[in-house]
């Protein structure tokens, strides 16, 4: 395994402090020492400018700090997932990094899903049971093909239409 660079070494470190409890008290301490130094200042421009400085600079690098934790979370969880998927007997392998798909082949993908879904729940009301699923690895095929052709017939300058990799010659 490689090691991490220095930011994600930081941002990890970083995230695992500020999610801490005693992270926030020291946060409400300091705005409670900053409201109750108001009077001694006269409630100065300077005085307010201090907090609305201080929490627009920690809010704004911990607006990155989070999202590289997310993303770090996220891409982790895809791998995780895929394994699983992969290793499972059964599973199908066409659902390995469905979230590469762009958001129409997704949208197709899920409602192919929710309709699975429906009938197994169906099965069920009726006595039946859910395992066991339809095919659906050359349905995610045919929507990934569908949509490398139309992604590269945009970048081309042609309108393709979604369903004209149905209709190939």
């Amino acid at each position: 395994m490689r090691r991490n660079g220095g930011f994600t070494r930081f941002a990890n470190s970083a995230s695992r402090l500020t999610g801490r409890a005693g992270t926030f008290a020291l946060a409400a301490l300091v705005v409670v020492v900053w409201a109750v130094t108001g009077p001694l200042f006269g409630f100065s421009d300077t005085w307010q400018l201090v907090i609305n400085t201080g929490t627009t600079i920690v809010t704004f690098l911990m607006v990155f700090l989070i999202q590289n934790t997310q993303n770090r979370d996220s891409e982790a969880m895809h791998v995780k997932l895929d394994e699983m998927i992969r290793a499972i007997e059964g599973a199908h392998n066409a659902l390995l990094d469905l979230e590469e798909l762009d958001e129409e082949a997704l949208d197709r993908v899920r409602l192919r899903y929710r309709a699975l879904a429906k009938k197994a729940r169906a099965d069920v009301a009726a006595g039946g049971h859910d395992i066991g699923c339809e095919e659906v690895e050359a349905e995610v095929e045919r929507d990934e093909i569908e949509s490398d052709e139309i992604e590269s017939g945009r970048r081309a300058g042609g309108k393709i239409e979604p369903g004209d990799a149905d209709r190939r010659d």
